[in-house]
């Protein structure tokens, strides 16, 4: 398949994002790449540090935590053949050493088909977590309704105070889990050894595509 991976602004990024990914917010990023059809913008993906050093060190270690990065967005046409080879490609293209997790969401039905197809390694599912949610609101990402209290000293005391019952915890879908590991093979071999969760059989299932419906502004490649 003729298509083009490489390094693009994050405006581009940006645009593909917020009118196609579900979540509708941005990550932290610190790489983030296209994938091109001749001149044409097909997919994004992006890479970030994770914000909990508890997420970065359980993957491998503290010795370990200042290289893990996140595969935190993924967003292109509806092709399982075209996300695997954006993800790949544009693997090579990080620094190394690194490790990469990522997690694909079964509350969207995600199985985590394109992490298997580029020989990620499965580490079964995360740990039960709860989301802050409010009535009405509930199409918004549980990141952004906390993200309406930060910087208070107590902020689930503040939110109880503005939103009333309306204002309520929910259980958040179970996610799962994949790591990549980048480096030389001496490097590969060290971080495999100090993996810290137990490697499983890949899941299998239905797997959902999902889409916003909206479109992207048609981004092109300046030759």
């Amino acid at each position: 398949m003729n298509i083009d991976v490489m390094p693009i602004p994050y405006s581009d990024v940006k645009n593909w994002l917020l009118h196609k990914h579900y979540a509708r917010r941005m990550s932290p990023v610190s790489y983030s790449f296209g994938g091109y059809r001749g001149n044409e913008l097909i997919g994004v993906v992006t890479f970030g540090t994770p914000s909990s050093s508890s997420l970065r060190c359980g993957i491998c270690g503290e010795q370990y935590k200042d290289i893990v990065i996140e595969l935190n967005r993924l967003c292109c046409e509806n092709s399982k053949n075209i996300a695997s080879l954006l993800v790949g490609r544009a693997i090579k293209l990080i620094n190394k050493p690194a490790i990469i997790v990522s997690y694909a969401d079964t509350g969207q039905g995600h199985i985590g088909y394109i992490y298997q197809a580029t020989n990620f390694i499965y580490t079964g599912l995360s740990a039960k977590r709860t989301d802050w949610k409010i009535k009405g609101l509930e199409h918004l990402h549980g990141a952004t309704i906390a993200d309406k209290s930060r910087g208070i000293k107590n902020r689930a005391a503040w939110m109880r105070e503005k939103y009333g019952d309306d204002f309520y915890l929910q259980d958040r879908p179970l996610k799962h889990r994949y790591v990549y590991f980048i480096g030389s093979k001496k490097q590969k071999k060290e971080m495999f050894a100090a993996l810290k969760y137990p490697i499983t059989e890949y899941p299998k299932g239905e797997s959902k595509h999902y889409d916003t419906g909206e479109q992207a502004r048609t981004q092109l490649r300046l030759l």
